[in-house]
Formats: structure tokens, sequence, C-alpha cells
């Protein structure tokens, strides 16, 4: 691959070289990973004395290449090397945090990484810019047979795999059990009426979880563009007016700007809902007290409904222009395998989706796990990654701010929601 500029994005580069080993791989048609090595060539022969020599760039978020992260990314590319001998890899890696893999590969996808990590929200700017590879053959299959059916569809378009998940992306309940016990925390409204607990309400992540919750809907709740935002009608007018109620209690914090996790180490909030980028904090702060759990259900207009996230994932992806496509494709998939999705879980708390690694009695039992894959099989809806998504977040944000302000009550309740909904499913261009 012809590694161009992008220097600004490439600041902490390493290199390791290796060189051992025989043999060669390749890939046929277009689509990456549609075989695998055939492994060891004949000994004395050509492919054994010269192993193939080639450079990959890989990406990923600063920490994993860090000495408190374990080195994690230089460890695992090392041992990667040592299982196929039939490549002389050079690695050279660079930083691109997840969430930023779409700004940065497709501004030059030539000049982008081998291999990059990216959420999975990021897809369909990739794929529209030819920044990312399908992958077929035994690695698709490798990846519908070790991952849930809805951690598959977070990585597909239209059917098509894109990427090899490491972890769910999603965000749960962190609570002080001194203060509530593990049933008191599967209700919002009766941790409300106990104690002060935080929410950031006017974080668009967030704030869609209630209206979702009363059967309103993006996108059909299955990346289908052409139903839009349905934030209309009684179902969403009664989560406003709940909102409405709910900024007008006594016992709640609005969470913006870190307060929550203040609120929680001075012991004045004794909920945080956040993800597992917040454990390390979390567990310090609460020591003993610590709890974590799916998402709780909240009482809308009288009934019990069950509060949903937004859901997605977190994936190695191949970049089509990969100079040896079969090294790429490969290494996405050693990435994201079992064994270095538990070296990621030692050295980050960066919690598995491998179907096998989950079983694990020592993953098993660790709520943090339990909290994010609970919240994303049972509590949450995968976030839409449809272009249209865009025209959310800003909407729902300010509805939030009004929300707060106390713009939005009972008495406009039904006009200001209708408005909501009307944003939500304009671009803004007349």
């Amino acid at each position: 691959m012809k590694k161009g500029t992008l220097a600004l994005f490439l600041t902490a580069f390493l290199a390791v070289a290796t060189a051992c080993g025989n043999g060669s791989a390749s890939t046929g048609g277009s689509t990456a990973g549609s075989s695998e090595s055939s492994g060891s060539a004949p000994a004395g022969s050509a492919a054994a004395e010269a192993p193939e020599a080639f450079t990959m760039l890989v990406w990923s978020p600063s920490e994993d290449q860090t000495e408190t992260g374990g080195n994690w990314l230089q460890k695992m590319c090392e041992q990667f090397n040592a299982e196929h001998p039939e490549w002389d890899i050079t690695f050279e890696y660079g930083i691109c945090a997840e969430g930023d893999a779409k700004g940065l590969v497709t501004q030059d996808p030539e000049a982008a990484a081998d291999v990059y990590m990216f959420a999975n929200d990021n897809l369909t700017g990739l794929v529209a810019s030819n920044a990312i590879a399908r992958l077929g053959g035994d690695t698709e299959e490798y990846i519908r047979n070790t991952n849930s059916p809805a951690m598959v569809d977070s990585v597909s378009l239209d059917g098509a795999v894109y990427g090899v998940p490491f972890t769910t992306n999603t965000w749960f309940l962190y609570y002080n059990t001194s203060t509530f016990t593990e049933e008191e925390a599967s209700s919002f409204d009766t941790m409300l009426e106990k104690a002060k607990i935080s929410f950031p309400l006017n974080n668009s992540w967030y704030i869609a979880s209630f209206y979702v919750a009363n059967g309103c809907t993006l996108f059909g709740n299955a990346n289908d563009e052409s139903l839009g935002i349905d934030f209309s009608g009684d179902k969403a007018v009664a989560v406003t007016e709940y909102l409405v109620d709910l900024v007008a209690h006594p016992n709640f914090v609005n969470d913006k700007d870190g307060s929550g996790m203040a609120g929680l180490r001075d012991g004045s909030v004794h909920t945080l809902y956040s993800g597992s980028w917040d454990y390390a904090a979390v567990k310090e702060i609460l020591g003993d007290n610590f709890g974590a759990k799916s998402l709780p259900t909240v009482n809308i207009g009288g009934s019990e409904k069950q509060l949903m996230g937004f859901a997605g994932s977190k994936a190695l992806g191949v970049n089509p222009n990969a100079e040896n496509m079969a090294a790429a494709v490969a290494l996405a998939k050693y990435l994201g395998g079992p064994e270095a999705q538990k070296e990621h879980y030692l050295a980050r708390n960066t919690v598995p989706c491998n179907l096998d690694l989950l079983q694990e009695e020592d993953i098993r039992g660790d709520l943090l796990v339990r909290a994010q894959n609970d919240t994303f099989d049972s509590t949450s809806i995968i976030q839409p990654f449809v272009p249209a998504m865009n025209d959310y977040w800003s909407p729902a944000e300010n509805f939030g701010n009004a929300l707060l302000n106390k713009e939005v009550t009972k008495a406009n309740a039904a006009e200001m929601t209708e408005q909501l909904n009307t944003t939500l499913n304009s671009s803004g261009i007349e």
C-alpha cells in the first residue's frame, strides 16, 4: 500500500520487524477473506527460503499501544507474526480512535492503515468511500459462528459483513449497592423516589432510551431509512410529559461534563449511566458497594416500560487497498479473535463478545461483562447507522436542553414533541 502523508494522524508510529518462515497467502475475487493461507511450503522450496516481505500499517486507539494498556496491539501483532512464518512483516502503528475511523480512513484510503479499528456507526461512510473491504469465505463464516446475530448485524450492510467485532459498545447502569438493592436498581422510578440519581438528559445518545421504551422508533429500529424517525403521537407525548416531571423532581440531577461521576465520588448522587470506559473510575469510587446492571424499567403513563439504549460494536476493518489482503484479513481476524479479546479484557477491561469466551467462568461472573452484554442483548437497540441518522443528534440534544430549561411544559408538551418529530425528519435543507 502507498503510505502517504497523514503524518498528523500517525504520531505514534512504532516499528516491529520479524523475518522467518515460508509460503505465501492470497485471496481470490473482490471479497476479502474468501480463502485462508495454506500454511507451510515444502521444505527447501524457494518460498521457504524467502518468505513474502512487506510492511503493514495498523491503527488503534492510543490506549492500546501504551504501557498502562499492556502494549496490547504490539503484543498481539508480535504473536501473530510468530504464528505466521510464511510472512516477513514489518509492522507500523498509528493512532486512530474507533469513532474517528470514518473521518481519517476516508480522507485518503490509499494512505490509510491496512487494518484499523472502527465503531460500527462509521460503517456506512466507510463503505460509501470504498475504504473497507467486504469479508467473505472462511472469515465471514467465522464471524457468524462466534458472535450473536445482533453483533453480526452491527457490522453488516445489505447482508454483507465488513468487520470482525471485538466488543459491544453501549451504556448501562452503575449504582451504589449500599443505597439500592439489585431489585430496586431494576426500576428507574424506585431509585428516583429513594435517593438522588443522575442521568445525562441532554445527551443525544441517552435521551432516546425513554422514547424507544414507549414505542417510538428510529428507522424502524432496523436501519430502514425509508421509515424515518417516529417520535410522534400520544406515545411520544407521554414520554415528554414524563421527562417534564423528571426534571422537576428534587432527586433528579442532570449529568453533564462529569458531574455524575463527581457526585458519585462525593456521595451526592448514587447512580451513573455510562459504559465500560468509566469502569475503573467507578470501581475505585464505590469499592465494595460497586453495582452494575442492564438498564432499568421506567413507569410511563402508568405502565412499566423497558428503557432501551443505543448499542453498537467496535470491530476490525480491512482496507481494500492493502498490499497483502490475505495477511490483512488474517490479522483482523486474529485481533478480533478469542485470545486477543481476552488479552484486551485483561489489559483494558474491554468487554469480550466472542460467544465461547463469554462462557469462561471468570468472564461470565464479572459484573461489568454481564451489565454490558445483558444491555446489548436485552435492553437496547442497534444504533441506526443510515445517513439520515445524522439529523437526529443536534435536535435531540436541543430538546434535552429545552426540558432542563423548562421551556417544555405539560401545557405545550404535545406541540413541542410534534416540532421535535418534524425536525428529526428534516435534513434542514429547504
